[in-house]
């Protein structure tokens, strides 16, 4: 649904700024320019965008300093740099604060298109739970920021609530009688890429069981109670991280090597 995607583009280039932002107009997306790194700031402070590509090489305040500008404000905006050098100190400065990736001009319209578009894609969180009450008003966040909220209450039902993509799986520390760790077994041996966060009760002994957690590859740990803004910071990571190896082969992007 591309539509539904509203892309800031940032270039000192004023014309190539607006040629881009007309070319992802005519693929289907929501697209507006800004010229330099103070306008960005302040239309994202203003609208929401749901991606911001910037270039890296701009006067006055450059690609990554309006990358910590914005991270400051909103930590969860997916944020692109594109740059037409070779890739220097300040691109994997980028990389390791919290870009995506880094594109190179220029740009190969294609793989952005096919990148927005993955970016774009139906999100699903399915919270594997005995204890709702915990629950309420981070589900209720999740709903509010376009997530689909998916309960799992019987072991039973797990298996059949998941899927191989775009879903992310918190296991509760216990569901009627089996632990998360149990749970995560079940779904290791059908899908190991599936992320999965296993929560812990406050008064556990958390310790190992997380070790033996981070042993059965789950992508997070996470004890309760815990702050929406803990579970969206989460939820950003494993989503930055899931673009970042679908481009790790593509020609004409870096990521951070340890993505």
């Amino acid at each position: 649904m591309n539509e539904s995607l509203s892309v800031l583009v940032v270039d000192d280039d004023w014309p190539m700024a607006k040629t881009l932002v007309d070319v992802l107009k005519l693929k289907g997306f929501k697209a507006e320019a800004a010229c330099s790194g103070p306008g960005a700031l302040e239309m994202v402070g203003s609208d929401q965008f749901d991606c911001v590509l910037t270039d890296v090489k701009m006067p006055v305040v450059n690609g990554v300093e309006l990358l910590r500008s914005i991270k400051a404000g909103r930590p969860h905006l997916p944020v692109l740099l594109m740059t037409a050098y070779a890739p220097g100190d300040l691109v994997h400065e980028g990389l390791r604060e919290g870009a995506i990736a880094s594109f190179t001009k220029p740009l190969d319209i294609d793989l952005l298109v096919w990148f927005l578009s993955e970016l774009s894609g139906p999100r699903a969180i399915v919270i594997v739970d005995e204890d709702s009450p915990s629950w309420g008003t981070a589900e209720k966040a999740l709903e509010q920021r376009g997530f689909a909220v998916k309960t799992v209450r019987e072991p039973g039902g797990l298996m059949q609530a998941l899927k191989p993509r775009g879903q992310v799986v918190f296991l509760g520390p216990k569901l009627n009688g089996c632990s998360g760790l149990e749970l995560l077994k079940q779904i290791r041996k059908q899908y190991e890429t599936l992320p999965v966060v296993l929560t812990f009760d406050g008064q556990e002994e958390a310790s190992s069981k997380v070790e033996r957690a981070r042993r059965l590859t789950a992508d997070a740990c996470l004890r309760k109670p815990f702050e929406t803004d803990e579970l969206l910071e989460i939820l950003a990571d494993i989503r930055r991280r899931e673009l970042a190896a679908l481009l790790r082969r593509r020609p004409g992007t870096l990521v951070r090597q340890n993505d």
